[in-house]
């Protein structure tokens, strides 16, 4: 038996703070922990994961990942601490960020990157490929996990200069988010 799991950020508009804090949070919760579980190791094969070859850009901007821990006790407690810091790591960006209000634009380039987020998941994504590939395959939960509405555009371009051609650059080259320690 093996675990897998982990915890992204795919913002669509960047609040640096808002990143700062998620991955802080990831990296204390993955402090103590043997390498393979330390948040350098994790935050690399997050970046690695989540990648849109074909693009040159990631899904979003990063967090922790892992696949195929072998199950032992100390695994188990490791993912049972990530699954536990969900919450605390969404909930204050959403506390945050909840009532702002954005143009007709700023949701046309939300529902582009929603285009991105289903194109990984339906052309990269392991478990997609894994929960597609067997003898009786689950569309539906496959689908399911989509966002509700989304955009493509051929050969979509964003201003250069502009909030979302910031994200866009960051997507393509990732960076280090945690706050420095003293």
């Amino acid at each position: 038996a093996w675990l897998g799991g982990g915890a992204d950020l795919t913002p669509y508009f960047l609040f640096d703070e808002d990143i700062t804090e998620f991955h802080d949070l990831y990296r204390d919760v993955c402090e103590g922990n043997p390498e393979d579980f330390s948040y350098p190791v994790l935050k690399k094969a997050c970046d690695d994961y989540f990648y849109l070859p074909a693009r040159s850009e990631h899904r979003g901007t990063g967090g922790v990942f892992f696949d195929d821990l072998m199950v032992t006790e100390q695994s188990i407690q490791f993912a049972q601490n990530i699954a536990n810091s969900w919450m605390p790591s969404w909930f204050p960006i959403i506390d945050r960020r909840r009532d702002l209000s954005f143009t007709e634009q700023q949701k046309q380039w939300q529902l582009m990157r929603r285009g991105r987020y289903l194109e990984f998941n339906l052309l990269y994504d392991r478990g997609v490929k894994f929960g597609l590939a067997n003898a009786n395959p689950r569309v539906e939960g496959v689908m399911v996990s989509a966002p509700p509405l989304i955009a493509w555009e051929y050969n979509y371009k964003v201003e250069e200069g502009s909030e979302e051609d910031r994200l866009v650059q960051i997507l393509k080259q990732p960076k280090e988010w945690t706050t420095p320690r003293d």
